[in-house]
């Protein structure tokens, strides 16, 4: 708007391989005793039934509740119901089954205690060496946009009571709560006469604390966002190994790429893309990429056709056209330079007309929410190419959490979800905006929106002609884009730069008329900026001054 100024999901079990429950025996101290017994209780059971027969092939008993129970026993494999183990039958709709002394003491007794040793024999605990299990699939229930019901009974309790205390114990008990170590434990103990290494056993206790702080986090950050709340007292954030990365920003830096539980519709974006050819991606390929795709989704791709080519984590040129090849041509005559080794995001399917123009020059990562067959062939010849497809644009509006470390801490804000389309742009010169004027100022804010702070954008018939990024005073990336587009009409043969009769977006206010009068001998005829400066009125009257349309979003798009 333009105006004036004025679950419940069956729990799988904890499993042993003994027809009766046998007599306590005395609990030894040996560091790597062979494990005798196992409790197994997976939600997933993929591989179950195999690492079950391995461990009875290997003598030990199973012990299992519920699903995995009744899995084990119908292959034949001889099972004890936790129910016996215990003395109590399974209740209150499973809720209540493994959160009883007889699991937990024989999880977290210390061998070679006296006095663990007495209570066990005293109240009949045996011990149990081998925990398994995988949760109730909360993060998947969120994920497919349950009901509160359903989601609250997919929240696990004795699972994650269980793992905790098998690991803290983890000098005498294995524990396994990812099936993708059913190998690795097995092979251990053909190796290790039927025990476990400690160096196996504190890794495998690592990891299961952080896929109980996983679980948790996901289940606390779902009851924010039910409830509405933001700045809470504590707050907990998770994710899942996606990729291994060669290394972070740098060769010297260690880095790996964790994906995040979400709700009912993922964020279409790198982490949803399929990588359809080319080298593994880097750790600045995907923050690249990211940064990349996010700018391209503000373009509706149902308006236009839109192209965003980025550089470390900056575009070196956006623009919309009628296809993607007129999109990308006038992106890549912003900043061919630059363009070099870029990031190339497309707002709608690659189709091969574009492709063969973006492949003409290197490119690192190509992402689209498709690519045509015809495409695809045409990409496929440059071997270390990227393409993704993410099946969709993030939405821009979409509310979100962002995360950043810093010293000690980290600092915890919302997505910057606000578009200049639902901004109340107020005209605060004697001149108002042309129609295409009005057109180019909200295309330039809407990339502004993605360029680092100090941001200057030169735009001109839907296309940055110039972009000014990250610079410490304003006036200076005013200037550096006016440059760039200098060196870009010599690059080109034109005979002025494309800044001429272009309009201008700031990401902030103009502390001074300095960065606006730089922007005024760059040729810029418009301009938009959030206002709220002390000197406002000063910069209003230059670019009065100057015959300057301006317009005022009071919306500021800050980033670091």
């Amino acid at each position: 708007m333009l105006r004036r100024a004025d679950i419940s999901t069956p729990r799988a079990s904890v499993a042993r391989c003994a027809d009766a429950v046998p007599e306590p025996a005395a609990l030894s101290s040996q560091p790597n005793r062979p494990i005798a017994r196992a409790l197994l209780s997976v939600s997933d059971k993929a591989g179950i039934v195999d690492f079950a027969r391995d461990l009875a092939g290997l003598g030990v008993a199973l012990v299992s509740t519920g699903g995995t129970f009744k899995t084990l026993r119908d292959a034949g494999l001889a099972v004890t119901e936790v129910a016996e183990l215990t003395g109590f039958p399974e209740m209150m709709d499973g809720r209540v089954k493994t959160l009883h002394p007889k699991v937990h003491g024989g999880l977290l007794a210390i061998r070679g205690n006296a006095e663990h040793e007495g209570a066990a024999k005293e109240h009949g605990i045996l011990p149990i060496d081998l925990l398994v299990v995988n949760l109730y699939p909360f993060e998947a229930t969120i994920a497919r946009g349950a009901g509160w019901d359903d989601t609250i009974e997919n929240i696990d309790i004795g699972g994650p009571a269980m793992i905790r205390a098998a690991s803290k114990n983890h000098d005498a008990v294995t524990v396994v709560v990812d099936n993708a170590d059913y190998a690795a434990v097995i092979d251990a103990m053909k190796a290790n006469g039927g025990a476990t290494p400690l160096d196996l056993r504190r890794r495998l206790a690592a990891k299961a604390y952080s896929r109980t702080a996983v679980y948790d986090a996901a289940i606390s950050n779902w009851l924010f966002d039910e409830l509405g709340e933001t700045s809470t007292a504590y707050r907990a954030f998770g994710g899942t190994l996606a990729q291994g990365l060669r290394y972070g920003e740098n060769p010297h830096q260690w880095a790996a790429f964790y994906k995040t539980p979400h709700r009912a519709t993922p964020r279409p974006g790198v982490a949803t893309a399929s990588q359809l050819q080319g080298k593994e991606l880097s750790y600045n390929n995907l923050n690249d990429t990211d940064a990349a795709y996010e700018l391209v989704g503000e373009f509706d791709p149902a308006r236009t056709a839109a192209v965003a080519i980025i550089k470390h984590a900056n575009p070196c040129g956006v623009a919309e056209g009628d296809t993607l090849l007129g999109a990308y041509e006038k992106a890549l005559a912003c900043d061919p330079v630059s363009a070099f080794g870029g990031i190339v995001a497309l707002n709608r399917t690659l189709d091969a007309e574009a492709a063969r123009k973006i492949v003409e020059i290197f490119t690192e990562v190509i992402i689209a929410p498709d690519a045509t067959e015809e495409a695809r062939a045409i990409v496929a010849a440059k071997k270390n190419l990227r393409l993704l497809v993410a099946g969709g644009l993030p939405d821009p509006r979409a509310a979100g959490i962002m995360v950043k470390t810093v010293a000690g801490g980290l600092l915890v804000q919302s997505r910057d979800n606000a578009i200049v389309d639902a901004m109340d742009l107020k005209v605060v010169t004697r001149r108002a905006p042309s129609e295409r004027e009005l057109i180019d100022l909200k295309f330039a804010f809407r990339v502004a929106k993605h360029v680092k702070s100090n941001t200057i954008v030169y735009a001109k018939d839907s296309a940055t002609v110039g972009i000014g990024a990250g610079q410490m005073s304003r006036v200076d990336s005013a200037r550096i884009a006016a440059r760039k587009a200098e060196d870009a009409a010599q690059a080109g043969g034109w005979a002025t730069p494309l800044t001429r009769g272009s309009v201008v977006a700031s990401d902030a206010f103009f502390p001074f008329a300095d960065g606006l009068l730089a922007a005024v001998d760059a040729g810029a005829t418009a301009v938009i900026q959030p206002g709220g400066s002390m000197r406002d009125k000063e910069v209003i009257d230059a670019a009065d001054a100057a015959g300057l349309a301006m317009v005022f979003t009071g919306t500021r798009h800050f980033r670091h």
